[in-house]
């Protein structure tokens, strides 16, 4: 992550002169935006955010709907490429493709759904790997799916060894069980979403970490570097139903640093830390919304994407960030990402990577941890990951509107499309 650090703290990143637009946080007040062939093919596309955006928790937010009345035509069909971009993992992207066609009332699919580790398929080199794997949900499902062959749950590897899990008193073995000696070794480890029993997970990992793959047996001293770490989702917070945010993996992948680093006076390092911000999650959904413009028939190459989301970190940050890598690699000056070698990516027609901030998630006034300004104008605590440095300016929005309907018109409007 060493690369993308750099380039976050590149200092070209003074081209970012935001403020949000007069009038943005009133409501529109009509839906007619008639300049020129409103159905020419379109030359940009949506990144949206599902969590804050278009939902809280399983129900949809009002505006999504009326967002979606405008981006699907009379025949059903969405008149410009759209891809939902998640930091949520705890499902499968089928699945989720399903929900969401529910929810919104339009045909969403499968490879429209960007989930938190799907840029995971890039890291072929560990695919045939032993691993052990973190999360809830379908773990084992998402990791074949991702390419990964011969995974391990945390809950088989406590089953293999059921000493290894003492905090809580009802699952301690009534009996000292024998020491396996059969038990394949563990080669890397996969986070793909926070688990149910963090204390569990965070006390297997560690000691697969500490013994290089054999926690039956355990090492005099911990290896360095340790085998390999694969995480997706670095939210600290999401919003569902409550009414503060709630923990994110974020917060367990904090955990587990700081544990590491405790027991070791070294810093836990990742083979591959993806979802948003990570510019790698961005170029993934850059290729999928060029994918389906090709398959529309839509000739016309997608010069602009424009990110919408509620969380000032993961998707506000994310999008400039990627958006100051397109300039970069303009001058040719953009450093080459995680799975570099493993993605023979088409060279990118998109020029820009517009972040738009909604009011209906993470971001809000009227919510604690919300990453807004304290009083006194005194700066946010940072709720980044600890590989992506603290840069304000990546954190400022190109614009503020209150939910997804006010950021597809002012799109609409800025692209002279009909609304």
């Amino acid at each position: 992550m060493a690369g993308l650090c750099g380039a976050v703290a590149f200092s070209a990143a003074r081209w970012l002169c935001r403020q949000t637009p007069v009038g943005l946080r009133g409501r529109w007040s009509g839906r007619g935006y008639a300049v020129g062939r409103a159905e020419s093919p379109p030359t940009f596309g949506f990144l949206l955010d599902i969590d804050g955006v278009l939902v809280r928790g399983h129900k949809v937010i009002p505006a999504a709907l009326e967002a979606f009345g405008r981006l699907v035509n009379s025949h059903g069909e969405l008149r410009v490429p759209v891809v939902f971009v998640t930091n949520a993992g705890n499902t499968l992207q089928h699945s989720k493709a399903q929900e969401l066609s529910a929810l919104l009332g339009c045909k969403v699919d499968p490879d429209q759904v960007i989930l938190s580790h799907s840029p995971m398929k890039l890291f072929s080199q560990h695919h045939d790997k032993r691993m052990l794997v973190s999360g809830q949900g379908p773990m084992v499902e998402n990791a074949r799916a991702l390419g990964f062959r011969d995974v391990v749950t945390v809950d088989e590897l406590r089953m293999a060894f059921p000493v290894l899990d003492m905090v809580d008193l009802e699952r301690r073995p009534k009996t000292t069980p024998l020491l396996r000696s059969d038990f394949p070794a563990i080669e890397g480890v996969l986070l793909l979403g926070e688990p149910v029993r963090w204390e569990t997970s965070l006390q297997l990992i560690m000691d697969v970490l500490l013994s290089n793959g054999k926690p039956g047996a355990g090492l005099a001293m911990a290896p360095y570097p340790h085998l390999p770490v694969l995480a997706s989702n670095m939210d600290l917070l999401w919003m569902a139903e409550a009414k503060m945010p709630r923990f994110g993996h974020g917060t367990f992948l904090l955990c587990l640093e700081t544990i590491y680093r405790k027991l070791t006076g070294k810093e836990l390092r990742y083979e591959g830390l993806m979802g948003k911000p990570s510019i790698l999650t961005y170029q993934y959904a850059e290729d999928l919304i060029r994918q389906q413009a090709e398959r529309r028939g839509w000739a016309a190459p997608i010069r602009k994407l424009y990110a919408v989301g509620d969380n000032p970190m993961s998707d506000v940050y994310g999008a400039n960030l990627f958006h100051q890598y397109l300039q970069m690699a303009k001058c040719g000056k953009a450093e080459e990402q995680e799975a570099v070698g493993l993605w023979k990516q088409r060279p990118s027609a998109t020029q820009s990577c517009t972040s738009i901030l909604v009011c209906t998630g993470v971001y809000s006034s009227q919510v604690l941890g919300s990453t807004q300004p304290s009083l006194g104008g005194a700066e946010p605590p940072f709720h980044g990951h600890r590989d992506f440095s603290f840069s304000p300016e990546l954190m400022q929005a190109s614009h503020i509107v209150n939910d997804v309907n006010e950021a597809v018109q002012l799109v609409f409007l800025q692209e002279g499309w009909a609304g």
